[in-house]
């Protein structure tokens, strides 16, 4: 089986870096697909750093037809539910997700990538993160309890050898803003109400809420995804970055209809305390297929 890139799976790196590109108009998608699958990942001194490429999918199959899923495609409507709650459509041809031991190393890579890419597309969306308290996102609950292990988690992300994109993975990117002044306001048993798990331990709630954020996003309904989310932002505006990844987009689609409430009428309760800004699917190559592409001349 096709390997994947391996930044996908490096967990505990420190400071994570998020780059979308706009084709610029005129820009043949060959010669921008080539030139992001030609970049390099740099070794330093100070440690190495992961780069991680993506393309909208159907840039990735006009430029790569026969390792490309046939069914995917980009977030190109928003997912409105039945009270008028939406998640806005943000979709841009290509995302540079760059990670690494400290924060420097990540800004010289990010700059030199759009060095790399001028002439060709622009920036058009840019987002820093870093972990938090370890395993904690900005809630202050725990965040990717029901993630697989790393051992199990190839399976669930990457497209099985024999199907178009063997190798390869569908990542949902969303940027999402707090209302920390909100969500402060509640009394812990009302955020564990509104999660549907304990904020110490992380443990499931017996009863669980129906519009609990766990019961919305429960796995078991909608089939295993991995999530790298990571907490952006300054002390005053703040969030979390939603990055996940599956083999299949369906379990993600599936999941965002939930929390929408489009499925069931009932609406994720913690999207009430935070604000969705953006959203975007792209198809990761594997490391083989994208090392192909970039030595397309």
């Amino acid at each position: 089986m096709s390997a994947a890139q391996p930044g996908i799976f490096a967990l505990g790196t420190a400071s994570h870096a998020y780059l979308e590109f706009d084709g610029l108009p005129g820009v043949a998608g060959g010669d921008l697909v080539t030139t992001i699958a030609s970049l390099r990942e740099p070794r330093t001194t100070m440690g190495g750093v992961n780069l991680v490429a993506g393309f909208r999918p159907e840039l990735w199959r006009e430029v790569r037809p026969g390792d490309a899923p046939t069914s995917l495609a980009g977030f190109d409507a928003d997912v409105t539910g039945p009270d008028g709650f939406s998640m806005p459509a943000t979709q841009h041809d290509a995302v540079l997700w760059i990670s690494g031991s400290a924060y420097d190393v990540v800004f010289d890579v990010g700059r030199a990538a759009i060095a790399a890419l001028a002439g060709l597309a622009t920036v058009g969306a840019e987002t820093s993160s870093w972990p938090y308290r370890h395993d904690l996102d900005l809630t202050g609950f725990e965040d990717g309890t029901e993630n697989p292990s790393l051992p199990d988690a190839p399976e669930i992300v990457l497209i099985p050898a024999g199907e178009p994109g063997a190798g390869g993975t569908i990542l949902l990117l969303q940027k999402w803003e707090h209302d920390a002044v909100a969500w402060e306001s509640q009394a812990v048993e009302e955020q564990e109400r509104v999660i549907g798990r304990t904020k110490a331990g992380s443990v499931e709630l017996q009863e669980r809420p129906e519009d609990s954020h766990v019961a919305r996003t429960d796995q078991e309904d909608f089939g295993d995804i991995f999530r790298r989310n990571m907490p952006y932002g300054t002390i005053t505006d703040h969030g979390t970055m939603f990055v996940g990844f599956c083999a299949r987009q369906q379990p993600l689609a599936a999941m965002l209809d939930s929390m929408a409430g489009r499925t069931t009428g009932v609406r994720d309760a913690l999207t009430h305390f935070t604000n969705p800004l953006s959203g975007a699917y792209y198809f990761v190559p594997s490391a083989e297929a994208l090392t192909n592409a970039g030595a397309t001349s």
